[in-house]
């Protein structure tokens, strides 16, 4: 939609009806040595063809690449339909629901979108959505915080193999609101979380203990010793979980004798592309007890006076709506766009073809596992059981191999160096149902060529 700007009379006759000279006059209350004192690092302004040519050449950039990538981002069949629906004008351009009984078509979608995603979880209700799997992570430790009424201390345990950048960001949120986030470390054997380590954990009471399941190795973890535990100790189990798996793995809300409290996640999986790095969203559900600490919105679905199905808006705890400074959360909204391509692409897929699609992306990790193993010393760093993603350690700088492996344009793994040190050169693999037999067979082939040289070098 082309945005037009107001012609330098429409700014005179605004400025004249407030009485003010200029628009810098509305701002004369902010003190000049706090002012930006320029953006010397903007760059200058581009044509209208040369943007076009750039964002051409970017969008270039992916194209052609043979993407074994995952660590959060997958890349997964799309059907066409999906996005031609979405894309479609009355989808498109509505917006969040603030006159909600003049966005009917909205609230539906996003009904059948928190339907979806409590069906998935076995939970109660699901929000509206969350900015993204990360976000929602520190938004579910802020709920606890809340929602906890027997912790008696702002603290929260969190595994360490969860995703690196989720717990990132969770403290970035987090740490300013006088709460302690405590990273729990993981066996290096098995790559995942040794439950007999919440032992040392029991002379303190904790908010919440946060469960990745699978975790950021693609291991399934012991998650029904580890969330009976976070109850016996007045702790609530969070559940941060690829939506995916929850179509061949058991529900958060059956793990342990209770289930989880709070399920949180990326919605990248359902129907979203990798598009240079988003926009996902994140989704989030809970029990029926704490639904109040749920920050969002939730929409019900009811009849009118004669009869006719409506939708509302059941809860709507946010700040720009009635609760301002009280609101559970001021950074929620709506992916809507996003949001509708799921709720499009799950009801396409139905719970067979999501099942489906999770089986052969298993298939395919374990195909490209075993035949990258077969080169050598290339070795598979933890046996545990896991879902589509899996960790191989290289016998030279990981790196190096990576880049190599992207000038033969196959996006190979994600380097585990940085957030795991102690792995070695180690990285990430995933091949999802979008890898063939020959892509797989390319990887290896390359792989094999790469570490040839290497040697004789």
């Amino acid at each position: 939609m082309p945005y037009i700007p107001h012609s330098e009379k429409d700014i005179k006759e605004m400025l004249d009806t407030i009485g003010i000279e200029s628009i810098d006059d509305l701002f004369d209350e902010i003190p000049k040595a706090i002012r930006a004192q320029g953006l010397d690092q903007v760059p200058t302004a581009l044509s209208e063809m040369e943007l076009g040519q750039l964002m051409s050449e970017r969008a270039q950039l992916d194209d052609h690449n043979l993407c074994f990538i995952g660590a959060g981002a997958y890349e997964h069949h799309i059907p066409a339909a999906v996005w031609d629906i979405t894309m479609r004008g009355e989808y498109l351009t509505a917006y969040t629901p603030y006159q909600a009984e003049a966005s009917q078509g909205t609230l539906q979608t996003i009904y059948e979108f928190q339907s979806n995603i409590a069906n998935l979880t076995g939970l109660y209700a699901a929000n509206a959505s969350l900015y993204d799997g990360a976000s929602g992570v520190a938004e579910a430790v802020l709920m606890a915080i809340r929602g906890n009424r027997k912790a008696k201390t702002r603290k929260v345990l969190v595994a360490g193999t969860i995703h690196p950048r989720y717990r990132q960001v969770v403290h970035t949120i987090v740490e300013s609101q006088n709460i302690e986030i405590i990273e729990l470390p993981y066996n290096q054997q098995s790559g995942i979380m040794d439950p007999a380590i919440l032992s040392d954990y029991e002379d303190d009471t904790y908010a919440a203990l946060i469960i990745q399941h699978p975790n950021f190795f693609g291991n399934l973890e012991a998650v029904d010793v580890m969330t009976d535990w976070a109850h016996a100790n007045n702790c609530l189990a969070v559940a941060v979980a690829n939506p995916l798996s929850l179509s061949v793995l058991k529900p958060v809300s059956e793990w342990g004798e209770n289930g989880v409290d709070i399920a949180v996640g990326d919605g990248q999986p359902l129907g979203v592309p990798m598009a240079s790095g988003g926009p996902y969203y994140g989704y989030m559900a809970c029990t029926q007890k704490l639904i109040r600490q749920m920050p969002g919105r939730i929409i019900g679905k009811t009849v009118d006076l004669d009869g006719k199905t409506g939708y509302t808006l059941t809860l709507q705890a946010r700040e720009q709506h009635i609760r301002r400074a009280k609101a559970t959360s001021n950074i929620c909204t709506n992916q809507g766009l996003a949001v509708t391509a799921s709720t499009i692409h799950m009801a396409l897929m139905g719970a067979e073809g999501l099942t489906r699609v999770a089986s052969a992306s298993m298939k395919n990790t374990q195909k490209l596992v075993d035949l990258l193993t077969q080169i050598d010393d290339v070795e598979l760093v933890f046996n545990s059981a896991r879902f589509h993603e899996a960790v191989i350690s290289l016998p030279v700088n990981a790196a190096a191999v990576l880049q190599a492996l992207a000038d033969n344009n196959i996006l190979g793994g994600f380097n585990l160096n940085e957030h795991y040190p102690e792995l070695g050169d180690a990285i990430l693999i995933c091949a999802t149902e979008m890898r063939t037999e020959r892509d797989i067979q390319k990887y290896h082939q390359t792989l094999q060529q790469i570490l040839s040289v290497s040697e004789q070098a």
